[in-house]
C-alpha cells in the first residue's frame, strides 16, 4: 500500500516548499460536503492532502466543522495517515505557549456532534481507548525535534464545546481535578471518526495560551491567540515537511491495528443491515463490508 499522508489543520499549514503537482480537489461524500476543497500534492515522493479544518477563510465553527464528511473525503482520496494540527490551551506551566504537544489521550466534552459513521441500520462499536496512533505520533515527535520545535510527548486533550472559552471554575477544574493538561475545541470526533474509518491518526496541539485558570494571564485574549498561532504556523510547515521522509512512500500494516479497527466492530447481523446506510458507509467501511 502507499503512504498517503492527510493534513488537517490551519490555512498557514498547506503552504509547503517542494509540494509538487497541487491542486485542489473537490470530494463529495454522502455525510455532505467537508470544509472545504483538499489540496493533493506530492512531497519527497510521498502523496499528501491537506484539508484546512474551518475552511479557507475561517467559515466554519468548531461546532459546524463537517468531521464526518471530512474524515470520509480524505479516505476516498487514499489517505491512510491523518496528521490533526489545532490550537490549544495549556493546562501546564511548562507547556507554555509556542510549545507543542503530542497527544495521547483525549476527554470528551462535546454534545451538539455528530460522532459516528454508524447508527440504525448497521450498528457497530470500535475501540477508542487509545486514540491516537503511536507509530504515527512517533514521527511527529520525532520531526518536530528536527525542526527545533519545543515538544512534549504525550499528554491528555479536553475537548470542550465552545465556541467560547472556559470560564475560570471551568478551567482550574479541567486542570487540578481531571489532570488534563491541554484544550482544543476540534480534535473530537475527529479522532473517533478517524479510527471508525480505519485511519492512523495523529495530534499536534500547537499551544497558543494558558486557558483562564493562570493567575498572571487572566482571560484568554484572542488577539495573544492569533499572535502565537502566527508563530506556531512556521513551526507547524517545518514539522509536515519533515514526515515524508519519515514514513515513507510504502506502507505496511499499523503495528498498532489503527487500519483494522472494524475488524470485529460490527454487530448487526449481515440479512439485518440497510443497504442505504451500507452505501453510506461504503468509502470509511468497505474493507469489512
Amino acid at each position: 500500500m502507499d503512504t498517503m499522508i492527510g493534513v488537517i489543520g490551519g490555512s498557514g499549514l498547506y503552504e509547503i516548499d517542494g509540494l509538487q503537482d497541487a491542486q485542489w480537489v473537490t470530494v463529495g461524500t454522502p455525510w455532505g460536503a467537508p470544509s472545504d476543497a483538499i489540496l493533493c500534492g506530492t512531497l519527497d515522493g510521498v502523496k499528501m492532502a491537506f484539508l484546512p479544518r474551518h475552511g479557507r477563510g475561517h467559515v466554519h465553527s468548531p461546532t459546524t466543522v463537517p468531521y464526518r464528511a471530512n474524515i470520509d473525503a480524505l479516505k476516498r482520496l487514499g489517505v491512510t495517515d491523518v496528521i490533526s494540527v489545532s490550537a490549544c490551551g495549556s493546562f501546564r506551566e511548562n507547556m507554555a505557549p509556542g510549545d507543542f504537544v503530542i497527544v495521547d489521550q483525549f476527554i470528551d466534552r462535546t454534545f451538539a456532534r455528530e460522532k459516528s459513521f454508524f447508527g440504525t441500520g448497521c450498528v457497530a462499536h470500535v475501540s477508542v481507548a487509545h486514540p491516537t496512533c503511536p507509530r504515527l505520533s512517533e514521527a511527529c515527535h520525532t520531526a518536530a525535534i528536527d525542526a527545533g520545535i519545543t515538544v512534549h510527548m504525550g499528554g491528555t486533550y479536553l475537548a470542550m464545546e465552545g465556541p467560547q472559552f472556559s470560564s475560570v471554575a471551568e478551567s482550574r477544574m479541567y486542570r487540578d481535578s481531571w489532570k488534563a493538561d491541554v484544550i482544543g475545541m476540534t480534535n473530537m470526533p475527529e479522532a473517533k471518526l478517524a479510527r471508525e474509518a480505519e485511519l492512523d491518526y495523529a495530534s499536534i496541539a500547537m499551544i497558543t495560551d494558558y486557558d483562564s485558570w493562570h493567575p498572571e494571564h487572566g482571560a484568554v485574549d484572542i488577539s495573544d491567540i492569533v499572535a502565537t498561532l502566527t508563530g506556531n504556523a512556521d513551526k507547524g510547515r517545518a514539522l509536515v515537511s519533515r514526515l515524508p521522509a519519515l514514513l515513507g512512500p510504502d506502507r505496511a500494516p499499523c503495528p498498532h491495528h489503527c487500519d483494522r479497527a472494524l475488524e470485529y466492530a460490527i454487530l448487526t447481523a449481515p440479512d439485518k443491515r440497510d443497504p442505504a446506510v451500507l452505501a453510506k458507509l461504503a468509502a470509511v467501511a468497505g474493507r469489512v463490508l
